[in-house]
């Protein structure tokens, strides 16, 4: 009786994005030693790392949701989040390219594709309203739903960043570091990856719960059988 068992809740797949961006993330501040002279004492090394530790422990709370029928919308919100991050993915690339062509047709598929990122996070949001529960719910979806697409831009930003160097520097940002403001392009490149990168991991979530809120509250709750 007590060992019946409980509909997944796509907890684990986000759990080993969160590993595999850690890992990433590692990598490319590698090596550590020297993480303390980034911009503001090394913070902006640290402070994706805190994220990306907090995102752990946000995937185990709302993990522990009992009800079958809100693990059933979390699971569903998690794979719109993973079909979500693919265009969020694509924005963050598009971003990051030199630009070629007309910068305007550029800049108007990256809204595009936020638009369509947006739009997911709501639909999340109104699957979990449409289940029976508040719009709070709802935007426990879309939150849900927005952190694995913000998991997988920040995995993309600081893949991405591998290759962002100018031609004829090195690819080791800290040997151009030293006794500089800023440093190299390359240093650039990766003062800049980290705050951006950051800044999804924190106001991703945000963005995709007012969204949830927002379409949940529009959205009648109907009982599912």
């Amino acid at each position: 009786m007590g060992s019946e068992k409980r509909p997944a809740i796509f907890r684990t797949p986000l759990i080993l994005l969160i590993l595999g961006n850690l890992a990433l993330l590692g990598y490319r501040l590698w090596p550590w030693d020297q993480v303390a002279a980034l911009p503001g004492e090394g913070s902006l090394g640290v402070d994706p790392a805190v994220g990306l530790v907090g995102y752990i422990g946000i995937s185990i709370w709302i993990g522990s949701a009992r009800d079958p029928n809100a693990r059933k919308r979390l699971f569903t919100a998690g794979w719109i989040g993973l079909l979500a991050g693919l265009f969020l993915s694509g924005a963050v690339i598009l971003a990051g390219r030199p630009g070629s062509g007309d910068p305007t047709e550029s800049h108007s598929l990256q809204y595009i594709l936020m638009g369509v990122v947006i739009l997911l996070w709501g639909v999340a949001g109104i699957l979990g309203k449409r289940a029976g529960f508040s719009s709070g719910f709802a935007a426990l979806c879309a939150v849900w739903s927005g952190m694995v697409s913000c998991l997988m831009a920040f995995g993309a930003m600081l893949g991405g960043s591998f290759y962002s160097f100018a031609p004829g520097q090195t690819d080791d940002p800290w040997k151009q570091y030293q006794g500089l403001a800023i440093g190299s392009e390359a240093t650039q490149a990766l003062v800049q990856t980290l705050l951006t990168a950051t800044g999804y991991l924190l106001l991703g979530p945000l963005v995709a719960a007012v969204t949830g809120l927002l379409f949940g509250g529009f959205t009648k709750a109907t009982e599912e059988e």
